[in-house]
């Protein structure tokens, strides 16, 4: 005969199986019905032959195209000198975020777009249609891309700004223009048009900085130093801006500056 102990510890083990026979037998069930994963093979496929290049190089080209999309905007484009007129002049009124730099991006975007489009145009014509139509090769396409933008910066660059770069590298002294590498072109258009934009910027100023004396002689001949004299101008400049149809002139001289 067993004792009260040892059928105690008969019990505990055969409870302890009946427990575990259902996870035994559900484990292996588990485990079958477990989705199994198919195998992803990434591969690059060659180019078609010729100059034409591979779908994978075209891509990776385009993205470098646009990671470098901002540098180019800014650097090769009319939006530098445009976005800093519009700041200038909203400082100039003292507005302080009236128009939002969205509106001033935006605007200066959308007026990018309308004057570089001739150009845009002349490289479509003359280098991308060409290349995609196995024409030319991918060197002539950007030989050929690359002359109408050089053509619109040399226009808008300096001959002294010109003079410095071509100095600073060391170049020979072109007998043309066109000559000049884009290395050199690059960073004296951009000065070029640094320049431009402020000496734009100073015009805008000085209507507003007249009326900002006025409006501060007249309140300090009427003892109100303590009334703030940007705050009492601030009407006065709007009006005067909004009689000349101020938006009319600033952007359509703009425009015609690079014409």
């Amino acid at each position: 005969m067993m004792t009260r102990s040892e059928r105690i510890a008969c019990l505990r083990v055969v409870i302890g199986l009946a427990l575990a026979a259902p996870l035994v037998c559900v484990i292996p069930e588990a485990q079958a019905a477990a989705p199994s994963f198919p195998n992803i093979t990434l591969s690059i496929g060659g180019g078609g032959g010729g100059d034409k290049v591979s779908v994978a190089m075209q891509l990776l080209f385009a993205l470098t195209v646009l990671s470098l999309a901002p540098a180019i905007l800014l650097m090769l484009t009319s939006f530098t000198r445009i976005v800093i007129v519009l700041s200038l002049l909203r400082h100039a009124i003292g507005t302080q975020q009236m128009p939002p730099n969205q509106i001033i991006i935006g605007l200066a975007l959308f007026l990018t777009v309308f004057i570089m489009t001739p150009v845009w145009q002349t490289i479509n014509r003359d280098a991308l249609t060409p290349y995609y139509e196995d024409q030319i090769s991918g060197e002539e396409a950007m030989s050929l891309a690359a002359a109408p933008i050089k053509a619109f910066m040399l226009k808008q660059t300096r001959e002294k700004d010109l003079a410095l770069f071509v100095r600073i590298a060391k170049e020979k002294r072109p007998e043309k223009a066109e000559e000049i590498p884009l290395t050199v072109v690059i960073p004296a258009f951009v000065i070029s048009e640094l320049k431009t934009a402020f000496q734009i910027g100073f015009l805008l100023y000085m209507p507003f900085f007249i009326i900002d004396i006025v409006v501060s002689s007249i309140l300090l001949s009427m003892g109100m130093m303590m009334l703030p004299p940007v705050m009492m101008s601030l009407p006065f400049k709007l009006l005067l801006f909004v009689l000349v149809d101020g938006w009319n002139l600033i952007v359509g001289s703009l425009v015609q500056s690079f014409h």
